[in-house]
């Protein structure tokens, strides 16, 4: 297995403060929603991702990573998301790919709604949204997800 390149069947996480929306694609070619993990602490949290990781075959992870706004100083989510993902490395044995998440809770709500359905939580409907960006743009040869590197490396 290669770790530079993304393959599938891929997890993908769209990390929030409360929930961990978790989506699926077995073939890189079709994204669907998995589940939500209600956060507890991060040992936990990863106990449940490799759980998943077994019990699928997962051989790569791909991380929403949300967009930083232009002029914007501080610590953004985006910061939090990386350093969530370098605690994420050193729990899993699967390479971690970023992804920009742009507005893919929005996108997946008006999906949701243009579908007839209500859902309380959409985190693992905005996962399958960053994970088919991600699968579209592979697929006509745009550029690749970048692959998360942790800093003790």
């Amino acid at each position: 297995m290669s770790e530079d390149t993304l393959i599938g069947p891929v997890l993908c996480i769209d990390h929030g403060e409360k929930f961990i929306g978790l989506a699926l694609s077995r073939s890189l070619q079709i994204a669907e929603p998995l589940l939500v993990i209600a956060r507890k602490s991060k040992k936990k949290d990863f106990a449940r991702i490799n759980q998943i990781i077994a019990e699928h075959g997962i051989q790569s992870i791909l991380l929403g990573l949300p967009p930083v706004p232009p002029d914007f100083e501080g610590h953004s989510q985006a910061d939090t998301v990386r350093n969530w993902a370098e605690h994420l490395a050193g729990a899993v044995d699967v390479p971690i790919f970023l992804w920009d998440e742009g507005l893919s809770s929005v996108d997946a709500e008006a999906r949701l709604a243009e579908a007839g359905q209500q859902r309380d939580r959409v985190d693992a409907h905005a996962a399958a949204v960053i994970l088919q960006s991600c699968i579209n743009v592979l697929s006509d040869d745009g550029p690749a997800p970048q692959r998360f590197t942790r800093l003790a490396e």
